[in-house]
């Protein structure tokens, strides 16, 4: 037996619930890992985990040995990085989740500066907005926009999005440009709503102009969970669209959507890198979110403090 392939593939067996999702991210067979988790448990001569025909549940000494191994994993790979012949650049694989706009527009064209830098990172990249089992997924870290609800994530603020509403021409010579955001709720208007992947009705769009303040969520003949078809749908005149300002900006210039009430001010969507607590930040994944952090100074900037708040 391989014991660190065995402490491996028990720790993902416990993330995962499964010996078949802890297989497909180990890139093992089902049958490997289930050997290698009962070769383990002969070696211990304890019970690591309770099987059922439907469910895999860690033992109360599994969940005990489960913290130490995340503990010797960790300082194994801190040791091999710290030998005087090992490599100082970080290497390996990086299995990350994003919002599709953002990779399309922003990480993509700026991803050949992060592998000119570190050329020895590679990645499984999920391009998405829905919901990420991180652990159970064995999902390094993901990008989000709007507020993490998830408490058992540690999150990092990474950035601030400002949004404005948009229409396309075709949508505004159909139904006209309506003068006030109530009109989106007290008229013909409609939007495309976006579906937050962590339920509810949509994000309650506050928007202020001295001291008015509305909160819309508006009518809607369109519901969608892509940013890129939320968008598509918005140019193709389906409805009105709250947009952060990068996603906007190259449609608006080329007059494919017109900016609404501009003269009202939209509370900001936040953006933030979210991982695990109870996995190691490694090398990879530090000049990674390093690396994210400095990607969103340039496109959407955090508030600069002011001295002496915060």
């Amino acid at each position: 037996m391989d014991r660190l392939d065995a402490m491996k593939a028990f720790v993902r067996v416990v993330e995962a619930g499964s010996f078949t999702k802890a297989a497909r991210t180990l890139h093992m067979s089902r049958t490997t890992v289930t050997h290698l988790v009962q070769q383990l448990e002969a070696h211990l001569r304890i019970k690591l985990l309770n099987r059922t025909t439907r469910k895999v549940n860690v033992t109360a000494d599994g969940a005990l040995y489960y913290e130490r191994i995340l503990r010797v994993l960790a300082e194994l790979e801190d040791v091999e990085a710290s030998l005087p012949g090992a490599s100082a650049a970080p290497r390996g694989l990086l299995r990350v989740d994003v919002p599709s706009p953002f990779a399309t527009l922003i990480l993509m064209p700026a991803l050949p500066q992060f592998h000119a830098r570190y050329p020895d990172i590679a990645f499984d990249m999920g391009a998405s907005d829905r919901r990420v089992d991180l652990v159970g997924e064995n999902v390094d870290c993901v990008v989000r926009g709007g507020e993490i609800l998830d408490q058992s994530l540690v999150a990092r603020r990474v950035g601030e999005l400002r949004l404005g509403v948009y229409a396309a021409p075709s949508y505004l010579a159909r139904l006209g440009v309506p003068e006030h955001p109530r009109a989106l709720v007290d008229s013909d208007h409609r939007m495309v709503r976006f579906l937050w992947s962590r339920g509810g009705n949509g994000f309650p769009y506050a928007m202020h102009r001295g001291e008015e303040s509305v909160k819309l969520h508006g009518k809607h003949i369109l519901s969608i969970d892509d940013g890129n078809a939320y968008l598509a749908a918005g140019i193709a005149g389906l409805g009105v669209l709250w947009l952060p300002d990068y996603m906007a900006r190259m449609h608006l210039e080329k007059g494919a959507l017109v900016q609404l009430f501009d003269d009202w001010r939209i509370d900001p969507m936040p953006m933030y890198i979210a991982y695990p607590p109870n996995r190691h930040v490694s090398k990879k994944l530090r000049v990674f979110i390093d690396w994210i952090v400095e990607l969103m100074a340039q496109h959407a900037p955090l508030p600069a403090r002011v001295p002496g708040q915060g």
